[in-house]
């Protein structure tokens, strides 16, 4: 297929619209790939356009290259039912991708780089044998604009997802001959916007974002969850900020599993958040619950010549280590920082607990016990608030978030954590529903509510 041809002006893009895209998008329509198709769609050298009501998928359940009998046939016609990439884009600017449900392919979900200006929403990306999102294309990579992510759900790329059944199989990683990352790229500009999003079930890192490394970049993670990733969580370089987000380092959740193949237990030790800082570059941390079992809670890199005058700010936080999956006779560390002159973490009305060597208080304002979560468990963690938690009405407001993870608002008195502390007046039953549908492409955050 060729590739989108380019509107005339982001006011006026070309618009290439699956049925129902306006009352919904409840039953999108399925474009789907065969005979080791390169990709599905192409948006090389397009501008101002809009994809919008989407699946875009294949019949076959293989990988391309699977080295645990799940490979796609590439010697002899035909080949069957399978297609490499959903969406491959190059020298793409003013991009509208919404409500799309790319899942299923053998090798890319979206395979795209150099791109300018993008907005993503509701567009789930899933099953795709080797990688979700994969910003490493030939040549340069480097992205540049705005990059606005939103209610984007990235989730068991590195499995090979079965036809028709949809469910994971074979799930592989780079010590197999996979990869099975959630998000990679290249190394890249571009100010990076993350809201309401979920990075689930990769057998690689969920978000990694390493490369973010050329001069201007950005990013910006809010009410986002990520757990169950075979990686790091979230991953990111320079200038940062994280808010009102659940990161859960379980690093070693394929073990054992009936759908996995060979996927390598808490790669790059599995810490929970992994930042990389440049010389005279700041992240920004708060409000957010971490709780892992790699190697530390934290870990904070410098990649160049440091000074000090690069730091982590870190306020509102919870801090909880669970047993180092690697290495069972100790618990997951708080923070761990390398190649800076001195300590660059500056913590604050923070809840450190249940980590090796437990430095708390590492602020005046940190509180050394229990967070008193609903479901402090790796296995059924619940992070929101119980009644006296000592989170509650803990934190700092000048520094606070005007909502939390749920969009609930704070008060004058935040607690700490993602999640402010709500009793309800009264309990009123609704039915629950952890997915919205797969056609809206809309974010699966499943934590209880």
């Amino acid at each position: 297929m060729p590739a989108v041809p380019s509107g005339p002006d982001p006011a006026h893009p070309t618009r290439i619209l699956g049925h129902g895209w306006d009352a919904g998008c409840p039953h999108p329509p399925e474009l789907w790939g065969a005979e080791g198709a390169a990709h599905l769609l192409d948006l090389s050298g397009t501008r101002n356009a809009e994809i919008r009501c989407l699946e875009i998928t294949d019949h076959a359940a293989c990988a391309y290259g699977h080295t645990g009998g799940l490979a796609c046939p590439t010697q002899e016609h035909p080949y069957g039912d399978w297609a490499a990439v959903g969406l491959y884009a190059v020298d793409a600017a003013d991009i509208f991708l919404r409500d799309l449900n790319i899942h299923g392919l053998a090798d890319r979900g979206v395979l795209a780089g150099r791109l300018s200006n993008w907005t993503v929403e509701r567009v789930r990306i899933a099953g795709n044998g080797w990688a979700g999102w994969d910003g490493d294309v030939e040549g340069d990579d480097s992205n540049s604009g705005t990059l606005i992510f939103r209610h984007w759900t990235v989730e068991w790329n590195g499995c090979v997802e079965t036809y028709p059944g949809g469910e994971p199989s074979g799930c592989w990683a780079q010590t197999a001959g996979g990869y099975g990352d959630g998000v990679g790229t290249g190394e890249t500009g571009g100010h990076w916007i993350i809201e309401d999003s979920a990075f689930l079930h990769n057998t690689s890192d969920g978000l990694d974002l390493l490369y973010a490394r050329r001069p201007g970049s950005l990013i910006e993670i809010r009410r986002t969850l990520a757990r169950d990733n075979a990686g790091n969580p979230i991953k990111t370089n320079g200038p940062t900020r994280i808010e009102n987000s659940v990161i859960v380092g379980n690093c070693g959740y394929f073990e054992g599993k009936p759908f996995t193949y060979h996927v390598d237990n808490c790669r790059a030790g599995g810490n929970t958040l992994a930042l990389t800082l440049r010389p005279g570059s700041t992240a920004t941390v708060i409000n957010n619950t971490l709780t892992g079992e790699g190697d530390c809670l934290v870990e904070v890199v410098c990649e160049g010549s440091c000074t000090g005058a690069d730091t982590v700010r870190m306020r509102n936080n919870i801090f909880l280590g669970q047993t180092d999956f690697l290495q069972p006779f100790e618990q997951t560390c708080f923070v761990w920082w390398d190649n800076f002159p001195s300590d660059p973490v500056d913590t604050d009305y923070a809840i450190i607990h249940n980590v090796k060597e437990n430095p708390c208080p590492v602020g005046s304002h940190d509180i050394c016990q229990a967070p008193g979560l609903v479901d402090e468990t790796l296995a059924n963690l619940d992070p929101h608030l119980r009644a006296g938690s000592p989170a509650i009405n803990s934190g700092s407001a000048a520094d606070a978030p005007a909502d939390d993870f749920d969009g609930r608002p704070r008060d004058d008195r935040p607690d700490i954590g993602a999640y402010e502390f709500w009793q309800p007046v009264a309990w009123v039953y609704l039915p629950l529903v952890l997915r919205n549908s797969i056609g809206s492409g809309q974010s699966g955050r499943s934590l209880p509510r």
